[in-house]
């Protein structure tokens, strides 16, 4: 079991730590990573790639804003298997929709619990 969090601390700290340099020696700022690692989700799924990165890492992997990606990519291709081309525009939106109602629910929650005071 030791090993299992190993693994997944390796590949999610791996993942951070790219980030980090990103910001830190290239000056490129979040958004821009951010944008990058979902679609560099999208691109190493559809090349076959992260579906390795995932079975050794597990959720070290599909935690951070890449596993987005990678869970769009999943989800259009089952969409695309159910509904045919239609699933394009579905599948995606329907495989990420816990994600995105849990970070909406809970970001509103965290806002009326802590409440932000403005800098005079």
């Amino acid at each position: 079991m030791l090993i299992e969090y190993f693994k997944v601390f390796l590949v999610g700290g791996t993942i951070c730590l790219i980030a980090q340099i990103m910001m830190d020696y290239f000056k490129i700022q979040t958004p821009y990573i951010m944008v990058t690692y979902v679609t560099s989700g999208v691109v190493l799924s559809f090349l076959g790639i992260y579906q390795y990165i995932v079975n050794f890492g597990g959720s070290g992997a599909t935690v951070p804003i890449i596993g987005f990606g990678y869970s769009l990519y999943n989800g259009v291709i089952k969409g695309i298997e159910k509904d045919g081309f239609i699933g394009i525009f579905t599948g995606g939106i329907t495989a990420t929709a816990g994600g995105v109602a849990a970070a909406i629910f809970f970001g509103y929650v965290m806002a009326v619990v802590f409440t932000p005071k403005a800098k005079p």
